[in-house]
């Protein structure tokens, strides 16, 4: 079973609180029992590799909980439930969710509805389609959409790459070695790589400023579709052994066929394929061809600075 999203886990996560003051922690792992969690779903961490996955929908659940008052924040990574939360129990509820807690003011000033009024007896007004769908947590939500971004910005650098002379591309890997850490100096790397091949570049780096240790590199810029095969990879073995090299770093725009990439793992010598996706998430690690834009900064609530 995989980890239920954080509004299935809504229920849960106040009937473990029904019986006064729990640790959050100990939530998380009761649910993890209940729901018969695999230890890889327990285990299971969000991108940052901070907090697992579960953890961090409980966490949220009950956030929104709390903002609708059903439960409270009693001290450090504590909570209660509270008499509102109580009766929502007593009523027996199918289910706990943000169509749930909109009945409450609390919630929907927490969600910021500017047409919000209360009243004696106040009008559930439903929430925007977006939120009663969504069952990822705000964490959740903002790292899908930095990944939306990136596969955007990966596919817009692979084009400016194809379009680029092959010059432009000699320079690109020169930058994004150096960048990585190889090749010592700017003026020894574009010496290293600039001897010009067939549509691509071929030539070798320096893996330490001292020379000891070499890279021999093979670039290749071709359109997608024009994939690479395994012949590519025997040619470039073969360049390899008349250097005497034992390593090398076969570079592409398009991506290599599975022949190819079985084929570099047979081989005796290690031959490191980097095909077009994984060039561009290379530039971007690197900073190679684009920038930051924008950069947003996620707080929380300073614990120690409380106690």
């Amino acid at each position: 079973m995989t980890v239920p999203d954080y509004q299935s886990l809504m229920l849960p996560v106040l009937i473990a609180s029904a019986d006064g003051e729990v640790r959050v922690g100990d939530v998380v792992e009761r649910l993890a029992d209940q729901l018969h969690l695999t230890p890889e779903d327990r285990a299971e961490l969000l991108p940052s590799g901070k907090q697992t996955l579960l953890g961090n929908r409980v966490h949220w659940a009950k956030t929104y909980l709390s903002k609708a008052g059903l439960a409270e924040i009693t001290r450090r990574g504590y909570f209660s439930i509270t008499e509102r939360g109580r009766q929502a129990l007593a009523s027996k509820p199918a289910r706990i969710d943000n169509v749930f807690l909109s009945q409450f003011a609390e919630f929907r000033d927490f969600k910021d509805r500017p047409s919000q009024t209360v009243a004696t007896a106040p009008e559930i007004q439903p929430l925007e389609p977006a939120l009663v769908s969504q069952t990822q947590t705000p964490d959740e939500l903002m790292r899908a959409a930095h990944v939306q971004i990136e596969a955007a910005l990966a596919q817009e650098l692979l084009d400016r790459i194809r379009a680029a002379p092959p010059a432009f591309f000699e320079q690109l890997i020169v930058t994004l070695l150096l960048s990585m850490g190889y090749g010592g100096s700017a003026v020894d790397a574009g010496r290293a790589l600039g001897r010009s091949g067939d549509d691509g570049v071929d030539g070798v780096i320096d893996q330490d400023a001292l020379g000891l240790d070499r890279v021999y590199v093979q670039a290749k810029r071709y359109a997608e579709g024009n994939n690479i095969g395994a012949g590519a990879i025997r040619d470039f073995f073969g360049s390899l052994d008349r250097h005497k090299a034992s390593k090398g770093l076969f570079v592409t725009t398009s991506t290599f066929s599975p022949a190819a990439r079985e084929t570099s793992e047979f081989l005796s010598k290690r031959i490191v394929l980097i095909d077009g996706p994984q060039l561009a998430k290379l530039m971007i690690r690197h900073s190679v061809g684009c920038r930051v834009e924008e950069t947003l900064y996620i707080k929380k609530v300073d614990e120690d600075f409380f106690e």
